[in-house]
């Protein structure tokens, strides 16, 4: 493949999805033609991308001599440009291949929706604009794949707009602080629209600043042309404009405390959970960081203190949220709201490797980490949601306590889901234990004690969570929802197979990843690509090999000595089922009251409700009733009364006085006119007799007035 096509494959990754959701709606009265269409263009997509991964894995990183990017604001010098590079193709073949497949899996889960042309159309432009974020070449049109995926997330999340209460996430009913804590879907899209928002404005004020020190929106000359982080660090606005970046990242990414919207995005169907939270929006801020991280760090080659506040906050976010998440997941009874925890709490370890990377001596080691774990959870993630989405479609329900028994029944379904949560547990030798272990030996390495155990301490939670989910399901007796079902003629059965090949794929993806990373040297291989990806942005590191730190033995025994208890005591409870986990939560006094506290979310989502949308609509309230109705109502009424009375004064004025003058000169002139109507009596003689004496009275007045002598 020449360079020359490679460059044009580029644009072709994120055009193709896009292409596809102009057509989608063309082919509306066209409805089988329109899905696999809608299919076709994700494929394309990612065969776009495989086409560009061969090259890389080869060691080719020279760009491509084809256009790579096109001009677009020229009065700001402004283009639209893909990066060619082993981190960006890595990562956009990852997007590619797990959404083709959550694809092909919505065409037989989504069967007979009525809503299926906008289906498609979102979740192609989903695609697209996950693409774009990945291929950018700059900070501009990154955000502008950015708040794609953010409005499709709305659309999606909200797909089932008319709310109907099954569709409902949350037990419709709970409250928590006396707040709501079951939400419809079209409140559940617009709470992610919001809380992504917030993140999206910092991001958006943080690239501003950006321009305004260095003129450029662009990746590579903002490595080229360090200039900018020492006048930002002069002004004292180094750090806070890479948190503001980083703003993004925790909105997008569901980090605390913009976490909250991710585990009531479960209203959505499970093809878009599982878009969500293996290929697209969550994966976003992930990428946002480690692009954002090598510029500050490197531009400050000198005094890299002066941005460290940066790492050790991403770091201990990232750390934070994995624990957070990690334990409401303990106490979840929605399937969907399981995983959902689980990938918050997975970015968090995500965030936790790329804040270590600028307090560790090798910066690409926890690039590397962050990417490994990246990939390998969506991998695994995607075929958990997709199986769960065929555990509710079969139950009817989103409860795994209205499950139970399933492992018979649906053999292809438990066995992706068994290795699937298996390697979310971080148990070897599935891909998810080499990817945590990379995370946690980058803490370890670093001397970062503090969130080394926090990681280890969150790996066993999510052990005992991943047992429990998989013991309540597939394990124990078939639950009374599912009897029903039976007596009603739909007994549980496995899914058809376009449903559940996807997930078996990934499955054993994760297998292969995991038993074939040693072996292969992936580790090694991803720090390579971390390697290269930052020697692209800065030629000055062209001595950077492609080396790992390897296997730490230490920091492995002691995350899988967590890992184990996690995993013994889940089994122990919800698998063999020894002890009754409903009585010891019930019976024992210490441990009722953290379960009410976990089941609750921490309170962090009833405090939200309470501070930023109740305290708002009371604030409002009291404005209507204290302010309007009872202060400017109070005016406008007291302006209609004076009104009223000066029209009544007004009316009296016109009726009594200038209505009596009138009436007065009125009632004058009948008068005169009465008295002079006497007068005209119709006889000839007075007339002639008046006329007479006035004629003679007239010459009279004429000789006296020229002086003539009477006597």
């Amino acid at each position: 493949m020449s360079e020359a096509v490679s460059a044009y494959f580029i644009w072709g990754v994120f055009v193709a999805p896009f292409a596809g959701a102009v057509l989608v709606p063309l082919l509306q009265k066209a409805p089988k033609m329109r899905d696999y269409v809608a299919v076709l263009f994700s494929f394309v997509s990612a065969v776009f991308a495989l086409s560009l991964l061969v090259p890389t894995l080869q060691g080719q990183t020279v760009a491509p001599s084809g256009p790579t990017s096109v001009p677009w604001i020229t009065a700001l010098g402004i283009s639209v440009g893909v990066l060619y590079d082993p981190f960006t193709i890595i990562l956009s073949n990852v997007v590619a291949w797990v959404s083709f497949l959550i694809m092909v899996y919505s065409l037989e889960y989504m069967k007979g929706d009525s809503g299926l042309t906008r289906y498609w159309f979102f979740m192609n432009f989903f695609i697209g604009s996950m693409q774009l974020v990945v291929l950018s070449d700059n900070f501009l049109s990154m955000f502008v794949g950015w708040e794609g995926v953010g409005l499709c997330s709305f659309a999606l999340i909200g797909f089932w707009f008319t709310d109907e209460k099954e569709r409902w996430v949350g037990t419709v009913g709970s409250m928590a602080l006396g707040e709501a804590q079951a939400y419809p879907p079209s409140h559940a899209g617009m709470k992610a629209f919001v809380m992504t928002r917030i993140g999206d404005v910092a991001f958006l004020i943080g690239i501003i600043l950006l321009f305004i020190y260095s003129g450029t929106f662009s990746f590579t000359q903002l490595a080229q042309n360090a200039g900018w982080a020492t006048r930002l660090a002069q002004s004292g606005l180094l750090v806070p404009t890479a948190l503001l970046i980083f703003g993004g990242a925790v909105g997008k990414s569901a980090q605390f405390p913009l976490h909250e919207w991710l585990p009531d995005a479960m209203a959505g169907p499970a093809s878009v959970s599982a878009l969500i939270h293996a290929a697209t929006m969550v994966k976003a801020g992930v990428v946002l960081v480690a692009r954002v991280g090598p510029l500050f760090y490197f531009a400050l080659a000198s005094n890299t203190s002066l941005v460290q506040p940066f790492f050790v906050t991403v770091a201990w976010i990232g750390a934070f949220t994995a624990f957070l998440a990690a334990t409401q997941a303990l106490v979840g009874f929605e399937l969907k709201k399981i995983l959902a925890y689980s990938t918050v709490s997975q970015i968090g370890y995500m965030m936790m490797a790329l804040g270590l990377t600028g307090l560790s001596t090798d910066f690409a080691q926890g690039l590397s980490a962050g990417l490994y774990h990246l990939m390998s959870h969506a991998i695994f993630k995607a075929s958990l949601f997709m199986g769960a989405g065929a555990l509710i479609h079969v139950s009817e329900s989103k409860y795994v306590s209205d499950m139970g028994g399933l492992r018979a029944k649906m053999k292809m379904t438990f066995a992706a889901f068994l290795v699937a949560a298996a390697s979310l547990s971080g148990i070897p030798p599935f891909s998810g234990f080499w990817s945590k272990d990379a995370v946690l030996a980058t803490a370890w390495d670093s001397g970062q004690t503090g969130l080394f155990l926090v990681g280890a301490m969150t790996a066993g939670l999510t052990a005992f969570y991943s047992f429990r989910m998989l013991g309540i399901v597939f394990y124990g007796k078939q639950s009374m929802k599912l009897d029903e079902l039976e007596k009603e003629g739909h007994p549980a059965r496995e899914v058809p197979r376009l449903m559940w090949v996807p997930y078996m794929i990934l499955a054993v993806g994760t297998v292969l990843i995991g038993v074939l990373s040693a072996p292969l040297g992936l580790e090694n291989g991803l720090e390579w690509a971390s390697n290269a990806y930052l020697v692209s942005l800065f030629p000055r590191l062209s001595g950077l090999t492609g080396t790992s730190a390897g296997f730490n033995a230490v920091s492995s025994l002691i995350a899988l000595g967590f890992v184990g208890i996690g995993f013994a005591i889940a089994w122990t409870l919800y698998v063999a089922k020894r002890y009754s986990a409903s009585k010891l939560v019930h019976e024992e006094g210490f441990i009722h009251p953290i379960y009410t506290f976990l089941e609750n979310r921490w309170y962090i989502n009833a405090v939200y409700y309470r501070v930023f949308v109740d305290a708002p609509i009371r604030a409002s309230r009291w404005l209507l009733s204290s302010f309007e109705i009872r202060g400017l109502d109070r005016v406008n009424n007291a302006g209609a009364y004076l009104g009223i009375n000066l029209s009544a004064a007004g009316n009296w004025i016109d009726a009594h006085v200038i209505d009596g003058v009138a009436n007065g000169f009125s009632l004058a002139g009948q008068a005169f006119s009465r008295t002079i109507r006497k007068v005209q009596t119709g006889i000839t003689q007075q007339y002639i007799f008046v006329f007479a004496l006035g004629l003679a009275l007239l010459i009279l007045a004429l000789l006296l007035g020229a002086g003539v002598r009477l006597y």
